[in-house]
């Protein structure tokens, strides 16, 4: 990935998402060629020269001042996501290495999967940031079994299923809204490891292969993913809505612990009962034939 190209187009594209009544700045005449912000507007709100902001568009954040990104994410308006997103790629500028890296992908240690598997109510799974399912519990397994049963490959990755393989569009019913938000996080990543070969790798494949991912990337739209709702619709339960919670683990930098679960009461909560009596099933057809559950 290149860095400075990823700058120069999420610079524009936020540029042209806000119009000079929303930034405070009068609308001079009816014939504006762009559809946002002028380079020299957002020049003036951010207290720099124009050449300077011109410079900063091109691609060259390595030299600015936290004052200066402090100013330009507010001259643009940029929500929490988009102001880290900003950091992110300038230090990525700063801190280019020789060569391209590629993260470790040592397994994940036996605690972690004890905290997962100890949350027996509730689909449970830790992922990266190229969004590879690195441990899961056995409901949260379950929940995603249409994932693990449509690819070989190891670790299953969400992002693939979604965009490349045909059941992403029945097990994810709100499929607009689910890429999108997919996109967005792996944009996110890549502001954070613009060299990891693995996430490159990941990136051109759905890139090759998927119209919808291609243009959802083209919008630089990152953001973060800590809470909310999600609609599954499972080959065996049916349609089900979870609340979900993604946790970062400090101690394991890059990691992201996500919970799925369900008020008491609710059409969702019987889903989820509904749901460990077929994993329940499907543990005990293994046991009898003497298979065993294949890794993740």
């Amino acid at each position: 990935m290149d860095t400075a190209h990823d700058i120069r187009e999420f610079l524009a594209t936020r540029r042209a998402k806000i119009t000079p009544q929303q930034a405070g700045l009068p609308a001079f005449g009816g014939n504006r060629r762009v559809p946002g912000l002028r380079r020299e507007e957002v020049a003036l709100l951010a207290g720099v020269s124009v050449d300077y902001y011109v410079r900063l568009e091109r691609g060259h954040l390595a030299g600015a001042s936290e004052e200066v990104l402090d100013a330009l994410a507010d001259a643009l308006k940029l929500d929490d996501a988009e102001r880290a997103h900003l950091y992110d790629l300038a230090a990525a500028q700063r801190t280019r290495p020789a060569r391209r890296s590629r993260k470790p992908r040592g397994p994940i240690p036996a605690s972690i999967q004890r905290v997962l598997d100890s949350m027996t109510d509730s689909p449970a799974f830790v992922r990266n940031g190229r969004l590879d399912i690195l441990a899961v519990n056995r409901l949260g397994r379950a929940l995603y079994a249409p994932l693990f049963a449509a690819d070989d490959r190891r670790p299953v990755n969400i992002a693939r299923f979604q965009f490349l393989n045909p059941a992403g569009r029945d097990f994810f019913p709100d499929w607009t809204a689910s890429v999108n938000t997919t996109v967005s996080l792996l944009r996110t990543e890549a502001g954070r490891a613009p060299h990891d070969s693995d996430l490159t790798a990941l990136i051109g494949e759905l890139a090759t292969r998927s119209d919808e991912f291609r243009t959802a990337w083209a919008k630089h739209n990152v953001r973060l993913h800590h809470t909310g709702s999600k609609p599954f619709r499972h080959p065996e339960i049916g349609e089900i809505l979870l609340d979900f919670d993604a946790m970062a683990l400090p101690a394991h930098p890059g990691l992201t612990l996500t919970a799925y679960s369900a008020e008491p009461g609710t059409a969702a909560h019987d889903g989820l009962r509904l749901l460990s009596a077929w994993a329940a099933t499907e543990d005990a057809q293994a046991s009898t034939s003497g298979t065993q559950s294949r890794p993740v």
